[in-house]
């Protein structure tokens, strides 16, 4: 079930980034970042379950910095 979580959320971060590059809205890119943090959240949470908890702890950081970032770019 993550693994099938976790390749959508990356798919459609990609799709968002070429659309990104393909149209040049801005907006987008806040979107693709999100879905770019939600992706290491469900893989933090996929390495806690694998007991590998260094990896898992990188990846909570890494995506609570990109969940960050795309709100604090949404809200300015």
């Amino acid at each position: 079930m993550l693994k099938i979580l976790r390749i959508s959320f990356a798919i459609i971060a990609s799709f968002l980034a070429i659309y990104f590059l393909v149209t040049n809205k801005p907006l987008i890119l806040n979107y693709s970042i999100f879905f770019v943090g939600i992706t290491f959240l469900v893989t933090g949470i996929s390495e806690l379950k694998e007991k590998r908890k260094s990896l898992a702890y990188l990846s909570f950081g890494v995506s609570g910095f990109s969940i960050f970032v795309a709100i604090f770019t949404f809200l300015s």
